[in-house]
């Protein structure tokens, strides 16, 4: 008997857990150990050139990929006119890359640039071999594979960057880490994929994709550019140093928030994708899962931020210490992340992909002014309007979704009023819990045992019914 729908999706979410929780969770201790052994400025360096790599990234996989997902009756013919478009489309990225490497590197005043980006952004071209293999795993709510090859290139790549810093090789290990990866991971997804290009290419496929994923290739562009700005500002008008503690605070803010939102993301659109047009159920499902996403995300994110300063200490040295001052205001503007990305899923979900691009546009433009503004008041207080600008931002979220399924900002923010100030709270007392002794693993700990006791304490007295939903979502998988 074939799955429902219903076990569909949860499956789906137990193993994109599995891969996103143990995939970036391998990755990161990598980057714990890497930070133990490498300098601020190798980090900075390699932060310089992610833009390019992220915009790469982003310009041959969001849109048309999206679109082959959301596509009900896809035919091979779909899969092979967006293999060839993403596969020449990062030849072409690669080759203008290239040639600009010597200019980015007088642009930073940083020579070692133009032989690190020409290297590191081979990894463009190794990743556009598989976006057609990950849409389709994706459409079949597959996250199995995809787990076993996340998690084989994440060992296997990790292992090699940690040789090469302990021989010396500063950033380049960082540079093979992702290369070895983006390798690893193409290969074992082939393997499992039946699926094989053939010389096929239709107009009419492109067309019809491109109306409605170019939108969300250029709003996945601009939000791209935005997200990297951060880099290009810090690394001209400070210092690759500060740019390596802006890196490693935003690593230690932005996991959390993005490994759970994707996972989420990742699962639900191609489920909610096949009752699009059923407004009830659609507002209904979307309710359920900003309270769930809310329930984990703000408390999670709120005590990260309460312990950051014997986080930083304890995991990757003093030598870092100012990152955990840039972590408390990151960690508050990424705890809306969910909330933003779940009210821009409903466009997606609806066609929308119009407004979708138009929200972009108008919030980059209102993030852009504030970056820029805040340039000569120093790097910590360009974290801290960061978070004045995730609230701007999700007020124009969901305006659109307000008029889409009814569904306003106002009555959003009600359904996880509770939470969020449950949330605020456990910052407070995990920042006090964490400034009683002198020793940052004494601290560390009962930062983390007051946290924990607080939050468990908070369910059991307000009964938050998000709690038994999840519990009722993971029952199966404890059973088996």
């Amino acid at each position: 008997m074939s799955k429902t729908l219903k076990e569909k999706t949860v499956s789906g979410v137990f193993w994109s857990s599995l891969e996103r929780f143990s995939g970036l969770g391998l990755e990161f201790l990598v980057i714990l150990v890497l930070a133990r052994i490498l300098t601020p400025k190798d980090f900075g360096l390699v932060g310089m050139l992610t833009i390019f790599v992220a915009i790469s990234r982003s310009l041959i996989d969001s849109g048309f990929s999206q679109a082959l997902i959301r596509k009900q009756n896809r035919v091979d013919e779909d899969n092979c006119t967006v293999f060839f478009f993403n596969v020449l489309v990062s030849l072409g990225v690669y080759v203008l890359l290239f040639f600009l490497a010597p200019w980015v590197a007088a642009f930073y005043d940083e020579p070692q640039l133009c032989l690190l980006m020409r290297v590191l952004c081979l990894v463009i071209v190794i990743d556009s071999f598989s976006v057609v293999q990950r849409a389709l795993f994706t459409s079949k709510i597959d996250f199995k594979t995809q787990t076993k090859s996340s998690l084989a290139s994440s060992v296997i790549s990790g292992a090699i960057s940690i040789f090469l810093a302990y021989c010396g090789y500063g950033y380049w290990s960082l540079v093979f880490y992702q290369i070895c990866a983006a390798f690893i991971n193409n290969l074992i997804l082939w393997y499992y994929s039946t699926w094989r290009p053939g010389l096929l290419f239709s107009r009419n496929a492109f067309r019809d994709m491109f109306s409605f994923g170019s939108k969300l290739m250029l709003s996945g562009l601009i939000d791209t550019v935005y997200n990297n700005l951060y880099q290009i500002v810090i690394g001209k008008f400070f210092s690759a140093s500060s740019l390596g503690y802006f890196s490693q605070a935003k690593n230690f803010s932005q996991m959390p928030a993005t490994t759970i939102t994707t996972i989420l993301q990742r699962v639900t659109y191609p489920t909610l994708c096949s009752f699009q047009d059923d407004i009830d159920k659609l507002k209904y499902c979307y309710e359920r899962l900003l309270r769930i996403s809310a329930f984990v995300v703000f408390p999670l994110m709120c005590g990260i931020a309460g312990i950051a300063s014997p986080l930083v200490n304890v995991l990757i040295g003093e030598k870092w210490a100012y990152a955990s001052l840039l972590i408390i205001p990151l960690c508050f503007s990424m705890m809306w992340y969910p909330i933003h990305a779940i009210n821009l899923n409903i466009l997606k979900v609806r066609g929308r992909s119009d407004l979708f691009l138009k929200i972009e546009i108008i919030k980059k433009v209102v993030g852009v002014l504030i970056l820029f503004g805040s340039i000569p008041f120093g790097l910590t207080i360009m974290c801290w309007l960061r978070v004045v600008n995730a609230l701007i931002s999700l007020a124009i979220n969901t305006y659109y979704t307000g008029i889409l399924i009814d569904w306003s900002f106002w009555a959003q923010l009600k359904s996880y009023s509770r939470i969020l100030v449950i949330s605020i709270l456990l910052f407070v007392v995990v920042l006090c819990a964490t400034m009683l002794f002198d020793n940052q693993y004494v601290n560390l700990f009962i930062g983390l045992l007051s946290g924990l006791a607080f939050f468990s304490f908070s369910i059991f007295v307000f009964r938050f019914k998000e709690f038994g939903e999840i519990v009722s979502l993971l029952r199966p998988f404890v059973k088996k």
